[in-house]
């Protein structure tokens, strides 16, 4: 049942004219705002935050699955956005996709910030305490999830941590990596304590504390992983213990399990099953509900064909480098990916992604599938956990394989005897193929430069990709933001 999801959309709908931008906000100022007067309206405030993961997605696919070694992101009829993003191009900071990183982000901030500050100001005499308290924690999750994206997106990012008018917030620099994390870890931390362990019926996609606790151990990771000698996501803080304690309580609370089929994950008549332990969620109809994802890297010619509509945009297939690190008996590859199609007469060899695609449930256009997309999955976590075990946490090399071989048993394929961290990473990137995990993988192990550069080194002919450095890690700050008050933010190195 997904009547649920009209809700959180239809309450982005309502705020489409205050949150387009960073610095814009309702027509009164912060300090003359209509307080909330019933509970409706803060359940519709707390679901308007939750719309703004509408684009997560799409945005991940991006800025994650296309910078990696996953994707040859090259047009064939000119240059789209996508080229600059997986070529490595230092003349980002006007790209589209960059700037909506930014701008999504935020819009999702400034309304998370606006029902914190209304549960503050009337929420004690609007709301039941329980309920009050739940909201209050929903809000800092989302909030501390859009930050954490921007953070890896771009590194130092500006704090805004209220509802403020467009002068303050145009006065306000980025702060440092270090102080945004404090915030992202303040925010999850009351989100892991009040956050309720599960929902039930329309409630049903909505944080719970083990998305909090997932999400949390995933921020200790990331800071724990390499520097490269930039002000990025990685800041080398041996954090691996406690991401472990947080993996283990999600592990043991048994609420969670893997599916003993890959292809059950992803299946539109079993969404939100027992691995999923947060997604983003859609329906179709033509409502602007649905999801772009599933088709986003397939030719316009390939969705009519199997949906009857125009749709999809041009095939970004998957690497050579990725599909041969696939055995043929791998269920995984069967799953996400078809080796070309007939259109017309005429064959196209490429491969094209097709995890997500089922033409029995198409909705109204390309841009409009009712598969909701999974952040993050119990498969994720147990691997996650064995990481930290490779990193020295407790746990014994037995126990690594235990998660390692039951991941290649459910993907049809043979048991290993040991396992390290490239091997982790690599069995990661066959798991998750498709799903904008890959980059920040590779980010976080300190791959990113050396793999992105063998890479190139090895299939130039293919992907032509710039040479990866240290300093794009990050993406640029959006052109459109260095414009609003020259000299406020400073262009990240490496980036024209």
């Amino acid at each position: 049942m997904k009547l649920r999801l009209v809700i959180p959309i239809l309450g982005a709908v309502l705020w489409s004219g205050c949150a387009d931008r960073l610095e814009l906000i309702p027509p009164s100022s912060a300090t003359s705002m209509v307080f909330y007067k019933t509970e409706s309206d803060f359940l519709q405030a707390t679901n308007a935050v939750y719309a703004d993961l509408k684009s997560y997605p799409t945005r991940v696919l991006d800025l994650s699955e296309t910078r990696s070694d996953n994707i040859y992101g090259v047009s064939d009829d000119g240059k789209r956005y996508w080229d600059d993003i997986n070529n490595l191009s230092p003349s980002l900071a006007s790209n589209s996709k960059v700037q909506s990183c930014w701008t999504d982000n935020y819009s999702g901030i400034f309304k998370a910030n606006t029902l914190l500050e209304q549960l503050e100001a009337v929420g004690e005499t609007v709301l039941d305490e329980t309920i009050s308290v739940r909201l209050e924690a929903e809000g800092r999750f989302l909030r501390a999830f859009y930050y954490f994206d921007l953070l890896k997106s771009f590194g130092k990012v500006p704090i805004i941590d209220r509802v403020m008018t467009a002068e303050e917030a145009e006065n306000i620099a980025r702060s440092p990596v270090e102080t945004v994390y404090e915030l992202i870890l303040n925010d999850l931390k009351f989100a892991a304590e009040h956050l309720p362990e599960s929902y039930s019926g329309q409630m049903i996609g909505h944080a719970t504390r083990y998305a909090a606790k997932g999400l949390l151990a995933l921020v200790h990771m990331t800071r724990s992983g390499e520097t490269y000698g930039i002000e990025g996501p990685g800041l080398g803080m041996n954090e691996w213990t406690e991401a472990a304690t947080l993996l283990d309580e999600v592990i043991q609370s048994d609420k969670f399990r893997m599916l003993t089929s890959y292809a059950e994950i992803f299946d539109y008549d079993n969404e939100n099953n027992e691995e999923v332990i947060f997604d983003v969620q859609y329906i179709s109809g033509g409502l602007g509900l649905g999801a772009e994802y599933p088709s986003l890297f397939l030719p316009d010619r390939y969705v009519q064909q199997i949906a009857g509509f125009a749709g999809g945009v041009m095939v970004r297939p998957p690497s050579v480098n990725l599909l041969s690190s696939y055995s043929d008996e791998d269920k995984r590859l069967a799953l996400s990916v078809q080796f070309g199609f007939t259109d017309g007469g005429r064959y196209d060899p490429r491969p094209m992604l097709v995890k997500f695609v089922d033409a029995s449930k198409k909705g109204t256009r390309w841009t409009d599938w009712p598969l909701n997309f999974i952040v993050l999955r119990y498969t994720d976590i147990l691997l996650l956990r064995a990481e930290c075990i490779l990193h020295g946490t407790p746990g014994t090399m037995d126990d690594v394989l235990e998660v390692v071989n039951a991941v290649r048993t459910r993907a049809g394929i043979e048991p290993v005897q040991t396992v390290n961290l490239d091997f982790l990473m690599e069995e990661r990137r066959r798991e998750f193929i498709g799903e904008g995990i890959r980059w920040h993988d590779l980010v976080r192990s300190g791959q990113a430069v050396s793999i992105m550069n063998r890479w190139s080194d090895e299939e130039d002919d293919k992907n032509a990709i710039n040479t990866m450095t240290e300093d794009f890690i990050i993406y640029p700050v959006p052109q459109a933001e260095l414009n609003i008050n020259p000299g406020v933010y400073e262009q990240n190195k490496g980036y024209n």
